[in-house]
């Protein structure tokens, strides 16, 4: 496999891998079954030894499950990981409730994590996203308190907005903006991914390939029990209209000799040298792929034709990720 290149976090900041490891999904996400547990194990030790170490995770992934599993794979390997941590989301019975972001619940949340993920300290510690219930200068106030404790290294921040970071960055530096970006979902270019580049900060992007919409293997209608009915990109003729456009990628990934998701990866790895794209996978046998995609170059003709096809507005319908 190829030789993993590194970003550096921040202005000041560590250097990881440029492309993260994304764990959720080997935790049971919208109410499906929790993947093999040895099998995600093994894939996190497989991604380390080929030199990705930024691992990601969530305290509400699985309830604690993520955590306790990625706290499994690295014991012993502490040194050969980077931990990002996201908390503030409240689920009951599987299902969101709502946020919790007050100081005192961040307080106590980052001591179950440590407690889950077998460390003393976190590597990178992010709010999930910023609701506008609790200030954002106690949310990073209180992070960066947790700095001076010893018990996180690093603030990053997730699904906000241009203002929102201006904010926290000038709270205490940022690290990292852990968003969602791709071919299919570009608004952030407009002021998010700017204010980033120009405060020096890294972004951490996930849902490279648009919750699947981008991997070339979608057909409509999509079977019932799917929970992606629930957003409007896949329902109908949105649907329709949207995978006329994959086909273009289909298109160039097939003259490249590639696969459509490793296209997707590499145009988001290409946006800026500032940006990691964030690979959620829970099996061994995607590493090669993915790691893979992180080596592929386009012409400039090639480009044009994506980002054309995928101008902004181009895909119908939005998801969660749509702001």
């Amino acid at each position: 496999m190829s030789e993993i290149t590194k970003i550096q976090l921040g202005k000041n900041g560590p250097t990881v891998s440029r492309l993260g490891l994304g764990c959720m999904r080997m935790s049971s996400i919208w109410g499906g079954p929790t993947p093999n547990e040895t099998e995600s194990i093994e894939t996190i030790h497989q991604a380390m030894d080929s030199g990705i170490n930024f691992l990601n995770t969530g305290d509400f992934y699985g309830a604690g499950h993520n955590e306790m599993l990625v706290g499994k794979a690295i014991k012993g390997r502490r040194d050969d990981a980077f931990i990002s941590v996201k908390f503030g989301a409240i689920f009951h019975n599987g299902q969101w409730i709502g946020l919790d972001l007050r100081p005192l619940a961040i307080k106590n949340f980052v001591n179950y994590s440590l407690t889950r993920l077998g460390i003393e300290t976190i590597d990178l510690y992010q709010p999930c996203r910023m609701d506008g219930s609790v200030p954002i200068e106690d949310i990073i106030g209180t992070i960066a308190d947790l700095i001076d404790e010893g018990k996180v290294r690093h603030i990053g921040v997730s699904e906000i907005t241009a203002d929102q970071l201006l904010i926290a960055n000038s709270i205490y530096p940022i690290s990292a903006l852990e968003i969602g970006y791709s071919l299919a979902d570009r608004q952030i270019e407009k002021e998010l991914l700017p204010a980033a580049k120009e405060l020096g900060i890294a972004v951490v992007a996930f849902a490279n390939t648009a919750e699947g919409l981008l991997n070339g293997d979608l057909q409509a209608p999509i079977p019932a029990d799917d929970h992606r009915n629930y957003f409007s990109r896949f329902q109908g003729n949105n649907l329709i209209h949207n995978l006329e456009k994959v086909k273009v990628l289909k298109k160039i990934a097939q003259l490249k000799n590639v696969s459509p998701t490793q296209i997707a990866i590499a145009w988001v790895k290409e946006q800026g040298d500032n940006i990691m794209p964030l690979v959620s996978m829970s099996r061994r046998s995607r590493l090669p792929e993915n790691i893979a995609a992180m080596e592929i170059v386009f012409t400039p003709e090639e480009m044009n034709i994506l980002n054309t096809t995928f101008a902004i507005g181009a895909i119908k319908g939005g998801t969660y990720l749509q702001r």
